[in-house]
């Protein structure tokens, strides 16, 4: 019996390293010690960093353009209740107010289309729910 085999069959014996580069980790990485991570991501090859467009702010066509607030561009300086064909147009189909994300509206004027919809749904100039 060779010093080989003996090494295999003696159960006391310190048990064989693998190979280098390889592991009994089924998530190894290349380096043999046991990654955390698998080395393929799971929701594709790309890491996570790199998404279609870039950073923050990017898209294919370059930099997404701020919306501008339309009272403040038009000097307007107070929103109207009465003025229901400008309200309508921060409504949806539903008769929910859009965000000021969404339209673009600074926060005064987003707080001052909020009263005024409310204001006018509450004359029955605009509907509570929508058609």
């Amino acid at each position: 019996m060779s010093a080989q085999e003996n090494v295999t069959n003696n159960p006391a014996a310190p048990a064989a390293k693998p190979a280098e580069g390889t592991s009994s980790h089924p998530h190894a990485g290349a380096g043999g010690a046991p990654s955390r991570y698998p080395s393929s991501n799971r929701y594709g090859s790309r890491p996570s960093g790199d998404r279609m467009g870039g950073g923050r702010g990017m898209r294919r066509g370059g930099p997404i353009r701020r919306k501008v607030c339309r009272f403040c561009a038009e000097k307007v300086f107070e929103v109207d209740f009465k003025a229901i064909h400008v309200i309508r147009s921060f409504m949806t189909a539903r008769g929910k107010l859009l965000s000021g994300r969404t339209t673009g509206n600074c926060a005064k004027h987003q707080r001052q289309v909020t009263i005024a919809v409310k204001r006018a749904q509450n004359i029955a100039l605009l509907p509570t729910m929508g058609e």
